[in-house]
């Protein structure tokens, strides 16, 4: 364990100290595109650094690149729509259209509070209308604890955005296949400590939901709180951000590698520019090799076998139960 020792938050070095090589990239299956950083929430753990006067959009080009790429890319079967909140990209909605036209899911990352923003009053008919899965952050079925988080006031409008979906179809409980208008919500702590496990959270989000809003849901997702940008930030002014990454170093999990997200996913940045996953886009670590950016790229197949790039924050994925886009990779 001298690695370890040695430079207890390298994860090149945990690595290597659990025998394990470093990471390359499988075949693609999911583009994941963040439309811009405007949103209208700024959130204390955003890792993107995202709120309401930020600047940085997609452009049409960038958009009609995509779609370009993942008809260029076999396989690639779901396109995941990120940002801010992605909604507030003037384009997005032509992204979702031309996207289910070649046939793919589409993956919208939703902040619940945009679809009672003006403009955004027929968001969730759109969504229906095009069978979007709908990934929503909701960090607690408590109004105390997702208004510390979020801002005041998020909780109950969230609520009544959640109602509204369900009573568009979204979240039947029965519905546990991809056929349906799925309703995934998104958990992620308040502070620096890992998910719980993600089965029994998920009972819990359930068991009050239901009790007091009359609110049905598919499947719950833990995302581990990232040590980047502002969380980060926020960590290193408290002093904690050491303990919070000797926390991660310590829960670090073998059995996760396997399953992060930068092994099938890449992230494509509102320039253009491409990246191993979420994470590193907000780090500028772009995508190795010196095809970098989505217009010098003929498709995204030809990335399988690829190295991934990889530092501190990495650990946020393979602590515990692992963490990802998806939610926790491995069961409890």
């Amino acid at each position: 364990m001298a690695p370890l020792a040695q430079a207890p938050h390298r994860f090149d070095a945990l690595l290597a100290a659990h025998h394990q090589t470093p990471l390359r990239r499988k075949i693609p299956t999911t583009l994941q595109i963040n439309l811009g950083k405007r949103c209208n929430q700024t959130c204390t753990h955003c890792h993107v650094d995202a709120g309401p006067q930020r600047q940085e959009m997609a452009t049409r080009q960038v958009v009609n690149r995509v779609l370009e790429l993942v008809k260029a890319s076999p396989s690639i079967t779901t396109v995941d729509i990120t940002g801010g909140a992605p909604e507030l990209n003037p384009h997005f909605r032509f992204l979702v259209e031309k996207t289910r036209d070649l046939d793919k899911q589409v993956i919208a990352r939703c902040n619940l509070t945009i679809l009672q923003e003006t403009g955004q009053e027929d968001l969730g008919e759109f969504y229906a209308r095009y069978h979007v899965k709908i990934v929503a952050s909701l960090p607690c079925y408590t109004a105390s604890n997702t208004d510390a988080q979020r801002g005041r006031g998020v909780f109950e409008k969230s609520v009544h955005a959640l109602q509204h979906l369900n009573a568009l179809g979204y979240g039947a409980a029965e519905d546990r296949d991809e056929t349906g208008l799925r309703l995934d919500l998104a958990y992620n702590p308040g502070g620096p400590v890992l998910p719980g496990p993600q089965a029994a959270l998920e009972k819990d989000y359930r068991l009050h939901l239901f009790a007091d809003w009359d609110i049905r849901f598919n499947h719950l997702l833990t995302v581990t709180n990232m040590p980047i940008h502002r969380f980060a930030d926020d960590l290193e002014r408290q002093g904690i951000l050491p303990s919070y990454l000797d926390l991660l170093a310590k829960a670090f999990n073998k059995d996760t590698l396997d399953s992060v997200m930068c092994r099938d996913l890449v992230s494509v940045n509102w320039d253009g520019s491409l990246s191993d996953c979420d994470f590193n886009q907000m780090l500028e670590m772009p995508l190795g090799g010196p095809q970098r950016t989505i217009f010098n790229l003929e498709n995204l197949d030809g990335l399988a076998g690829n190295p991934i790039r990889t530092d501190t924050h990495c650990l946020g994925c393979t602590a515990g139960q692992g963490s990802g886009c998806t939610g926790a990779l491995l069961e409890n």
